[in-house]
Formats: C-alpha cells, structure tokens, sequence
C-alpha cells in the first residue's frame, strides 16, 4: 500500500485497521505499507483518502532462478599466503584470474568498513570461507515484509544461491577452499527469498530499506520482482507493486547505496522486448503470451541507478543464457558458460563459476560450480567494493561511472551470434560500438578500478 508521495502514512495506517487489516510493516520513510487482511473486499475497503494506491502481492513471488550446484571435493587445508592465488581451489577460479583480481589484491584486498549487502536466500555463517567475513549485526531477514534479525533468520534453508553469491565477493583468503573478489570486506546477509524459493515485492522493498538503514554502500540483487519477468507500470495491479519499488531503490541510492542487479537468463534482447512468454511463472495464473512494451522493465535490473550485469564466458564472449541490451546493460562480467565448448551438446562443468555452498539437504558447507547472471553480479559487486575501498568517499552515481570507465571494452561479434547452435533459442545479434548491448562499457577489471 502506497500513501501520497512525501506524506506520512498515519492516515493510511487508520484505514488498513479500519478496513480490518493489520500492518505488518511500516515504511513511513517512503510512504509504504504491507498489510494483512483476511477481508476479501479489503483493497476496495481500504481506498481512500490517505491512500495512493494499494495491491495485493497474493500470486506475485518470483522463483529465484536458482541453478543446480555441483559440488566439488573439499580441498586439504594449507597455510595461507595472504595470496589469494595461494588458496587451495584458486587454479579452477578461471573467472578470478579473468579480472585480474591477484593484481587488485597487491593494492587492496578492501576495507572492512565496506559492506555489500546480499539480497539472496541466506547465507551459511558457519562456512569455513564465510564465517569471518559476515556483518552479522548488519543481516536479518526479510521475509514477509519484516525484519528478523536472529542468525537462523538469515541463514539458508532450502537455497544456497546467496552463500554461492557471498563466497564470489568476500570468500576469505585463510587457506581453505577459495578466494573471493574482495576478502577484505563484509558482506552482509539480507534475506529476501522465502523457503518456496519466491521473492516478493515486500522482502525486496525491506531489504532495500534495511540495507540503506544499516550502512551498506553496495548491494547484490541476483532476481526479478514479480511472477511476470517484465513489471508494467501500465497494469492497474502491478503499477503499485513497481511504485513501491521504485521508491525503496530511490531511498537507498538517495542514502549512498550503490544497488547491482543481474541482467537475467532469457537470452532476452531488453531494449526491444515485445513479448513475454513464460510468465507468470509461480502457478498463480496459466502461462501466457503477453504483449509487452518500455512500460514493462525487468526489476530491479532496469530500474533508473542500477548497474545492470550481463554474463560472460571463459572466452569473453556472451554466455549462450545471458540477456542483454544497449542502453540497459551496464557493464559485464564472468558468469559461466558451459555449453560454448561443446555448442550446446552438453555441459563442461569447470566453465562455470566456483563459490561457496551450503548443502540444504544434509546442511554441510562446502564449494561447488554454478553458472547465471547471478554469478556475474557478484563479480561487479566485489570490484565496486575493491573500487570503494581504493577510493572512499565515492557516491553511487561516481562508483556506478568508475566501474564503467575502468571496465575493459569488449566489441560485439559479427552477424546473428549463437554460441550453442545444437540448442534451440540461443540467436541474439549485438548492437552499439565500444558500449554494446551485449557488454556495456566492457568486462569488469578488479585492477583498473584500484588504480
């Protein structure tokens, strides 16, 4: 529920008890509300004055695009070298070496006054790569709406997406498994993704609040909000959900956050979407084709301020999966693409991304491989906080430009490119010079953005 723009929500607070309601949670710093009521006329009953508008986000979780994880052997603890080239799985991180991180890290591993904020499933606090690197005062859960803040809270539980995403931007350099991007800063564990594996508006709109509250610089946004890939400003019941949105992402750059959004799965060109053919994709309606247009964004990877991140491969190119689109994609970086080398037969598991892990079914941590834009944007994440690190002080207008400028530009392939022509659907075709719609201003480069 969304009170006028710039008002307090005290008038809409009344109507929702008036109506037969009960306020979950209260975000008077952007005029939104979340609201239960088992009044089945309760949208209508609560209009008003007072009131902006209101929806019901019944049917509106997203499934977290949550790739299958393969697990790899649990690595002999050594001594660590403060190298992160020193770590035991450092030889199969071919996306570490790809961005030039072991140069970064002689100039800054970070600073722990940098934290990243993960808006993910959880992430392990007892992973061995993890445990030292969590703000654990910084995490809570998000679930719902509302904050808890107990470690069980924001632990995963049927999801270790968010510990994949963790290990990729802080994995500590202590002679155990991996390295990641940026060892010297915290993450913190913002959960927004509930057990069914959905994201709803109101875990997404609390995590943007609380990370801007409790003093994250950047966050990592690895999903889309809403059962329809692409949010309409111009359906009547999604134009609340996107305002809701749209005003907690305001609020947290408006307080210094930096948010970084993966770009998606689709293959989909987003600066010309026309169609969506897979959603809803929650089971709330049946599956339809649905005529889309610029008033449909893919949130909150095309909301205005976010850095969009597509993926690449092992060889620089766009992963076959990756969406892409010039003037929305911001910037790219490793992903994992298992299926270039083989043009689509089957998968080269070592192609994906090595991170940490968490076994949801016997609850042991580990390092395992998985691949998807999700990958891809801890990377830009973890050099935005190297960048931030270097260089302190920098707003988030000024960080989003200096991961751009120092991004290594990477020309579109000729012709209709498709890295996987034994697997149907893969075409896309490149557009743009030095900044393209398949790379943006180019690769990330953890080196240049410490210089």
């Amino acid at each position: 529920m969304l009170a006028p723009k710039g008002q307090s929500t005290t008038r809409a607070a009344d109507r929702i008890a008036a109506a037969g309601g009960t306020v979950v949670a209260n975000y008077n710093q952007i005029g939104v509300l979340v609201a239960r009521s088992t009044n089945p006329s309760f949208a209508t009953s609560v209009a008003g004055a007072g009131v902006d508008a209101v929806a019901s986000t019944a049917g509106l979780g997203t499934a977290l695009e949550d790739g299958a994880t393969v697990e790899v052997a649990e690595p002999a603890a050594q001594q660590s070298t403060g190298d992160p080239t020193g770590e035991p799985l450092f030889g199969q991180q071919w996306d570490m070496a790809q961005i030039n991180v072991a140069q970064a890290h002689k100039v800054t591993t970070g600073s722990p006054n940098v934290v990243v904020g993960i808006l993910d499933s959880g992430i392990s606090s007892t992973h061995p790569d993890l445990a030292t690197q969590i703000a654990k005062d910084k995490s809570a859960s998000c679930i719902g709406g509302s904050v808890d803040t107990a470690e069980a809270a924001w632990n995963p539980t049927t999801s270790d997406h968010g510990t994949h995403v963790a290990g990729t931007i802080a994995a500590a350099i202590n002679g155990v498994g991996i390295a990641g991007v940026a060892p010297g800063v915290k993450v913190a564990s913002v959960k927004v993704v509930n057990d069914d594996g959905f994201i709803y508006p109101e875990a997404a709109v609390c995590g943007f609040l609380w990370a801007a509250d409790h003093g994250m610089q950047i966050t990592n946004n690895s999903y889309y909000i809403d059962p329809w890939e692409f949010n309409c400003r111009n359906d009547v019941r999604q134009r609340p959900v996107w305002q809701a949105v749209q005003r907690a992402i305001r609020y947290s750059q408006n307080k210094g956050v930096l948010n970084i959004a993966s770009a998606g799965n689709s293959n989909v060109d987003l600066q010309h979407k026309f169609v969506d053919a897979g959603s809803p994709n929650d089971g709330s309606f049946p599956v339809e084709d649905r005529t889309i247009t610029g008033a449909c964004l893919d949130l909150p990877a095309e909301a205005p301020g976010v850095v969009t991140v597509s993926a690449v491969g092992p060889t620089r190119l766009k992963s076959y999966y990756s969406s892409y689109g010039q003037g929305v994609v911001d910037v790219a970086a490793p992903g994992g693409d298992t299926r270039f080398r083989t043009l689509g037969s089957r998968s080269t598991l070592t192609d994906a991304v090595l991170s940490t892990t968490f076994n949801t079914a016997t609850k042991t941590n580990g390092w395992g491989y998985k691949q998807g834009t999700s990958m891809a944007g801890p990377h830009a994440a973890g050099v935005a906080a190297l960048a931030l690190s270097a260089h302190p002080g920098m707003q988030p207008g000024a960080l989003a430009s200096w991961l751009e400028r120092t991004a290594v530009a990477l020309p579109c392939p000729s012709g209709v490119y498709n890295p996987v022509p034994n697997l149907q659907g893969f075409e896309a075709t490149c557009s743009g010079g030095n900044r393209n719609g398949f790379y943006g201003a180019g690769e990330v480069d953890a080196y240049n953005a410490v210089r």
